[in-house]
């Protein structure tokens, strides 16, 4: 082969620098940004099987401090593995779910490699602020969930019926761990969604603002329901945290929404409203310009 076929072929695999990609070219880009994500999720993987123990500890730290309440209570509660191959599944699961997490990093930006140059300039900026304020707003919620699974482990278990062993099954637990995590995660990311919304103008600050009793109905309703526990306190605890990240989203969609509008003063494009009639007066018409021109005669 010519050394100028090959700088065509090379040049054939790299991406367009105006962002402009083939279907196949789309592809073979996902194949290889989803082959190094998952290659980091599986070092991950391989590094958290060392260290089983130690994550298995952590995870199951809340219940542990609900089975010593009860045992102290004279209640039975026991963490149990059923099956045979259930231990090894179960840690297959843990590691698996610790390399995601350790591989948080990579594979975001694996994915924001593969968005990106379909992405215009301005596009491309809100994408980089909603990606560096999801990923600390994610792990803030579902460290509050962690923090908050012991009193709901305990209202929870605090149904079960006198001289009545619990004894559940550990992969239930982790997915009612990770559920709950998730949940508490995505309730974190809400208020990064709205402002993401705002710079794109589909979504005014003043308007929440003006709404603010909804949202604090609406905060509270979720820590309620992440929290159904008759201690008003608890659901005070973790609606906190909520509240200040709501507060903080509003304030910085208020700030852009007066941001734009100065900018819009200066620009004059404040000087009407949509539906005001223009004052410009319609141009006077000539009496030759209304005699029609020979090429018209000639086409009719």
């Amino acid at each position: 082969m010519a050394a100028g076929d090959k700088d065509a072929t090379r040049r054939s695999r790299r991406p367009r620098s105006d962002g402009a990609m083939t279907l196949f070219e789309h592809l073979r880009e996902f194949q290889s940004r989803l082959f190094k994500s998952a290659l980091a999720i599986l070092v991950g993987a391989g590094l958290a099987w060392f260290f089983y123990d130690q994550i298995f500890k952590v995870i199951t730290a809340p219940f542990m401090d609900v089975v010593a309440e009860a045992k102290a209570n004279g209640q039975e509660v026991v963490l149990a593995v059923n099956g045979v191959t259930d231990a090894f599944t179960l840690q297959l699961q843990v590691v698996l779910i610790s390399g995601v997490i350790i591989a948080l990093p990579i594979w975001l930006f694996q994915l924001w490699r593969f968005l990106a140059p379909g992405l215009k300039g301005v596009e491309r900026r809100w994408a980089y602020g909603f990606v560096f304020s999801a990923t600390p707003l994610f792990l803030l919620g579902t460290f509050i969930a962690y923090k908050s699974m012991p009193s709901l482990l305990h209202l929870l278990l605090g149904f079960t019926p006198t001289n009545v062993a619990n004894i559940i099954n550990i992969s239930t637990y982790l997915a009612f761990t990770i559920q709950l995590m998730l949940f508490f995660g995505i309730g974190a990311i809400i208020p990064a969604i709205f402002v993401m919304l705002n710079f794109a103008g589909l979504l005014s600050g003043e308007r929440l603002l003006k709404s603010w009793r909804w949202l604090v109905i609406g905060v509270m309703t979720f820590a309620a329901v992440a929290t159904p526990s008759t201690d008003p306190v608890s659901m005070l605890i973790v609606a906190a945290p909520f509240m200040v990240i709501v507060a903080i989203a509003v304030l910085i969609m208020v700030i852009n929404d007066r941001r734009r509008a100065r900018k819009a003063a200066r620009a004059g494009t404040t000087a009407w409203s949509d539906d005001e009639a223009s004052t410009i007066e319609a141009a006077d018409v000539a009496p030759e310009d209304l005699v029609p021109s020979p090429i018209e005669e000639d086409v009719t």
